[in-house]
């Protein structure tokens, strides 16, 4: 049985314009995602990879992706709330990939949040968090991830560059800081990676020049340059 902390943040729906998605803070500012500003300051890579395989198979793999993703995530959650279907009525490689990752996931404790909504006036920018809890009994936003196979970290600074934005709207929220940034990656065929991350200043450096891009190229697409 995972313990959890009564720590009060804000419920927020996101909703989507023109593409990207935004939460209404409960000071009635409307804020982009974080996720939507590292898919902007990204896109140029994803263009590439869909012209690279085609449109027709980058449909599939993404479709694939998603899924595979959304079903692990369910587990996972399910898993952390102390609410796991009895039954296992999962989807079944989402199972597998969980039974792969749950020695790893049990190092989880002390849980400060689950899929909550937090914002930050400061950055601008709001989202949804995976997970804040300890992790080896240190306080660390936890992002799990799905993928065909381990990814090289120098392939996935958006993934840290995310985490760290938790962290900070998370601090700016509770007055809590975070220690690190757990990245749980697990494959299809049950290989598991944890990336650890404890370098947080480096991350919140790119994150300023992730938030600034995102302002700077959504200004001049509305033909506003000042």
């Amino acid at each position: 049985m995972f313990t959890h902390l009564d720590i009060d943040l804000p419920e927020m729906a996101s909703r989507t314009i023109d593409g990207t998605r935004f939460y209404p803070t409960p000071s009635g500012s409307l804020y982009p995602s974080i996720t939507s500003v590292t898919s902007h300051v990204n896109r140029q890579v994803f263009k590439d990879w869909r012209k690279r395989v085609g449109e027709e198979e980058a449909n599939r793999i993404t479709r694939e992706s998603t899924t595979r993703g959304t079903n692990f995530h369910e587990i996972c959650q399910d898993y952390l709330e102390n609410s796991l279907k009895e039954d296992n009525n999962y989807d079944s490689l989402a199972h597998y990939m969980f039974l792969a990752a749950k020695p790893y996931i049990d190092r989880i404790n002390n849980i400060h949040a689950i899929e909550k909504s937090l914002y930050s006036d400061v950055l601008g920018i709001a989202g949804r968090v995976d997970c804040i809890a300890e992790y080896d009994g240190e306080l660390a936003v936890i992002d799990f991830k799905t993928s065909k196979s381990i990814k090289p970290e120098a392939w996935i600074q958006q993934y840290f560059v995310q985490e760290v934005a938790y962290a900070c709207m998370y601090y700016e929220l509770t007055q809590t800081k975070v220690k690190k940034l757990i990245t749980i990656m697990v494959t299809p065929d049950g290989e598991v990676k944890v990336f650890d991350k404890r370098n947080k200043g480096d991350y919140i450096e790119l994150l300023i020049q992730y938030i600034k891009q995102f302002v700077h190229d959504k200004l001049e697409s509305n033909g506003n340059t000042n």
